[in-house]
């Protein structure tokens, strides 16, 4: 088993008889202590946060993650509804669970689900999507001579700052990892 210092983000590990998802850890060594690593561990049954520490020499128990390719199909009261690639099965996963990456979901998109014991506990982001832009002011002319970016609203909902010269209708690619426009799409 791995030491609590191999912890990273994202990775989910079996603590206390639950399955926590890591959101953030830190490596302290305050003063003449000894090192300790310093997480925000999600509860991925009840959705609560919690911080904890850990020493240093503390073992960590990584839980068995299977990945299987999924399509997103729909939403359905607050769950949303893949569809496995290969056995086209269905499965529903709380918004909670997925976090924010329901605003980068669109119906298609092919994801990878983490599933624990054929529930699923999390999904792989592809690292950048192409969303419509549905919602933004039109440019000033004149504008241009500053990299001057303007707000928009994407089909999914989710806010972003985009180039003064691109306009409603238009397709975007925007980075999963941080939120950003990444370049205007042309089809």
């Amino acid at each position: 088993m791995p030491n609590a210092t191999e912890m990273k983000k994202g990775m989910v590990i079996q603590h206390e008889g639950d399955l926590w998802r890591c959101l953030e850890t830190q490596h302290v060594t305050p003063g003449n202590w000894r090192g300790m690593v310093q997480a925000t561990l999600r509860n991925l049954r009840t959705g609560s946060k919690h911080e904890m520490r850990f020493r240093s020499t503390d073992k960590i128990e990584p839980a068995f993650i299977e990945i299987a390719q999924m399509q997103y199909s729909y939403k359905d009261r607050g769950f949303f509804v893949f569809m496995n690639t290969e056995t086209f099965e269905e499965t529903s996963v709380e918004a909670e669970l997925l976090g924010e990456g329901v605003q980068f979901l669109t119906e298609g998109l092919v994801v990878n689900v983490q599933l624990h014991d054929g529930k699923p506990v999390g999904l792989d982001l592809p690292a950048s999507v192409t969303l419509t832009v549905k919602e933004t002011t039109p440019g000033v002319r004149g504008d241009t001579v500053n990299n001057t970016r303007k707000d928009a609203v994407l089909e999914t909902g989710l806010a972003v700052k985009i180039p003064l010269f691109i306009g409603e209708g238009e397709k975007v690619r925007v980075d999963t990892r941080t939120g950003e426009f990444m370049e205007r799409v042309n089809e």
